[in-house]
């Protein structure tokens, strides 16, 4: 029968890219142990993926007096390993090979030099077990490890190392120690992701009545099923009398026949890597908040231009609008009063009266504002609406990528002051460009004077005629009035008139052009609230979407 079934879904090549990228995403926001765990998976799986996958490295772990070594030698069909009953004979792993050729990098990488060529016709006792018990093992490397539990740290370090390299695990126990915790929570139930690639084996069942090995194996299955391992595997050998040896030998063969536990095993060591990357809280989608989040925006850029002085700017705009236009539009014989008042604009050192439509188009804003800075309440609201930002983006997202969310919400939090103070100058300075109809009453005023001037010199020169009592000319009249008291009257008037009717004009345009400011503001400051708070933020979330897609295509999802 088939024991590895190929799964459609990603290729091994594109779920270890994922798992790459996922561990580079997750720099500096998940534990460093955790990810550089994943980047030696990594590492580990490309490296073996470019070497031998003609050869199938299989390991025989176990015990202290588990047999381990009497299952090699019979496996092998000779006596390749020492024997010993209680005291751990084997010190450094040592390698069977059938048909080795090709398998020499494969083998340094695993740091196994020595090698031994399988003879793999004889069983135990040396008499020939069958024409083809061997033959069909062709690229199988059988290793012999040290014991997990031995007394010397350096064969349970080298356990550990071989147990994350080789292709295929056969965990070899017996029947006083195969309830061992330590075996079951140092590395089956760890390794419950890799059930594709392992086999367990009953060894020394020779000591057995056969009631008691079915219960043996019976309990071995229930504790493989505790630990997550359903359906591996499990055979009943005595590497002694030979029982199982073929049974086991079949298994061998029909994994190696597949060439495909390398491709198993590293697909299992993505997954898990995969798995210890995603915190437990991250099984589930982010909350969507996206009214939430509009909400919290619109907060944000309501305290930033609070904080900026916008309600102040935008009087100072409606105030200095109908200042200038005074000056404009004013009589000319008392606007220069307006001019000994201040500006209310340049009071605060935003826009300024440009000259020229140079000066309206390219001017550039240097320097801060003389807007009043924001009060320690004002700070203050600004601090949570950008809590709240960070808050509201991080609602279901899990605790490390939340707090780098939130941290990412406060990244360039001390940049906003000058980037708002920015933003109220650049978009302010738009409002003291001056309307056309200025220009034109300014020319009317300026006619209407001219008008009353004439007025006033053709009077004076009567006034000189008369005192030195020259002949009057003919005076010319408007019904009975004089011509020259007409132009004097009547320049007066209209240029007060005018005057009274371009200041009507000026406050109801400083309202508009208030209202337009505070529009123009509110959309600079929220275009600010978004670069310096929403942006990071958003990036982190997407930082986030991209790292669970990576995810899923590393654990095989598509």
């Amino acid at each position: 029968m088939k024991l590895l079934r190929r799964k459609e879904g990603p290729s091994l090549d594109s779920r270890l890219a994922a798992l790459r990228e996922a561990a580079e995403l997750a720099e500096g926001r998940l534990p460093e142990q955790v990810v550089s765990g994943a980047r030696a998976v990594a590492d580990r799986a490309g490296v073996r993926r470019e070497l031998s996958i003609e050869h199938t490295v299989a390991a025989l772990a176990g015990a202290t007096g588990s047999g381990k070594s009497s299952l090699y030698n019979a496996l092998a069909g000779q006596d390749l390993a020492d024997v010993g009953v209680t005291r751990p004979t084997t010190s450094a792993a040592q390698a069977a090979l059938w048909d080795g050729d090709g398998a020499g990098p494969l083998l340094d990488w695993l740091d196994v030099p020595k090698r031994h060529a399988a003879d793999g016709h004889a069983d135990h006792a040396g008499t020939r077990a069958g024409t083809d018990a061997g033959a069909d093992l062709s690229g199988l490397v059988l290793l012999d490890l040290p014991d997990h539990d031995s007394i010397r740290l350096s064969h349970r370090l080298e356990v550990d190392r071989l147990v994350e390299q080789v292709d295929l695990l056969i965990w070899v126990v017996d029947p006083q120690k195969y309830a061992d915790a330590a075996l079951h929570e140092r590395y089956l139930r760890p390794l419950a992701g890799h059930r594709d690639v392992m086999l367990v084996v009953l060894n020394q069942v020779d000591r057995l009545p056969a009631p008691a090995v079915e219960r043996c194996l019976a309990d071995l299955r229930r504790l493989l099923d505790e630990d997550g391992l359903a359906g591996v595997p499990v055979l009943a050998v005595s590497a002694r009398t030979g029982q199982g040896v073929r049974e086991l030998r079949s298994l061998l063969r029909e994994r190696v026949a597949e060439r495909a536990s390398w491709s198993a095993r590293l697909a299992a060591d993505i997954t898990a890597a995969a798995d210890h990357l995603a915190p437990p809280e991250a099984r589930g989608e982010p909350v969507a908040a996206t009214k939430r989040m509009q909400g919290a925006e619109r907060a944000l850029t309501g305290a930033l231009s609070t904080a900026a002085g916008v309600p102040l700017v935008v009087q100072a705009v409606a105030k200095g609008h109908r200042h200038r236009a005074v000056v404009a539009t004013g009589w000319p014989l008392t606007r220069w009063v307006r001019r000994l008042r201040p500006d209310p604009l340049r009071r605060l050192r935003i826009g300024g009266i440009p000259h020229d439509r140079r000066d309206r188009e390219d001017r550039q804003i240097v320097g801060r504002t003389s807007v009043p800075a924001a009060s320690a309440v004002q700070r203050a609201q600004v601090e949570t609406a950008i809590r709240d930002v960070g808050e509201v983006a991080a609602a279901g997202l899990p605790g490390p990528w939340a707090a780098s969310v939130r941290e990412a919400g406060r990244s360039r939090a001390g940049e906003l002051t000058d980037a708002v103070d920015r933003a109220v100058a650049t978009t302010s300075a738009g409002a003291t460009r001056r309307p056309q109809w200025w220009r034109a009453v300014n020319v009317l005023q300026w006619l209407v004077f001219a008008t009353m001037l004439a007025g006033v010199l053709w009077l004076g020169g009567l006034f000189a005629m008369d005192y030195l009592r020259l002949p009057q000319p003919p005076l010319p009249t408007v019904g009975v009035v004089p011509w020259p008291t007409a132009l004097l009257v009547g320049g007066a008037l209209a240029g007060v008139v005018i005057a009274l009717l371009s200041r009507l004009a000026a406050w109801a345009g400083g309202r508009r052009r208030a209202r337009r400011t505070a529009k123009a503001l509110r959309a600079a400051i929220g275009q600010v609230g978004r670069e310096y708070v929403l942006g990071p933020v958003e990036t982190e979330l997407a930082a986030y979407a991209r790292f669970a897609e990576t995810l899923d295509l590393a654990r095989g999802k598509t």
